[in-house]
């Protein structure tokens, strides 16, 4: 979906919100924006940044109008929704190619229910910090994940053997069976194969989501 004038009270109501400012891009409140609208964070976030800096006559003007009247802020957001199906985006979206892509990546696994994309992505980045040696119960940065993500320290163990039967450089011919073995594997094709230090700072972001 493209970005629409109308959205801007929604983005407003982030952008007043304590601390006032321009919100990381992967926070929780901005991801439920963007699967709200089918709008990727990233351009949410460019759009909080136009926001701030107030550089266009129509970004102005709506601006003056609700950013400092939360009584017409709540009713200008209210009335977005109501627009968009009292709130119900699918009934709005109906009939709307929307070519999913990012939202993929903040729902549940059907695999697992427990996990997203977005945990194991979390778990590929710290897997390229460890060596299968240190990719055990006792090392500092897999319990600190598993806090962070607040999951077990055993689920972060077994996805990690799961990326390492995924990862080419140690030559697992075994056959392994195991639930998330595709879902990891995608994962690996889009990021273990790419940039290490761009997953480094995907993930960076993303801590901004968990907490």
């Amino acid at each position: 979906m493209k970005w629409s004038d109308e959205y801007w009270p929604l983005l407003i109501k982030e952008y007043k919100k304590k601390p006032e400012g321009v919100k990381p891009v992967y926070t929780k409140n901005m991801v439920d924006l963007s699967l709200y609208l089918h709008i990727p964070p990233q351009e949410l976030h460019k759009k909080m940044l136009e926001l701030r800096a107030l550089g266009t006559p129509s970004v102005q003007r709506v601006w003056q109008e609700l950013a400092d009247n939360p009584r017409k802020l709540t009713k200008a957001v209210k009335i977005v929704k109501e627009r968009q199906g009292l709130g119900n985006a699918s009934e709005f979206f109906e009939g709307v190619e929307t070519n999913e892509s990012f939202e993929r990546d903040f729902r549940p696994l059907e695999e697992d229910e427990r996990l997203k994309p977005v945990h194991l992505i979390m778990i590929l980045n710290l897997y390229f910090q460890l060596t299968p040696n240190t990719m055990v119960a006792e090392t500092e940065e897999v319990q600190e994940l598993a806090k962070i993500l607040k999951l077990p320290v055993k689920t972060i163990l077994e996805i990690m053997e799961v990326f390492q039967f995924c990862d080419p450089y140690l030559n697992r011919d075994e056959l392994m069976i195991h639930p998330l073995v595709f879902v990891c594997k995608d994962i690996w094709n889009r990021y273990g194969n790419d940039d290490i230090e761009k997953l480094e700072a995907l993930a960076g972001q993303l801590r901004e989501y968990f907490k």
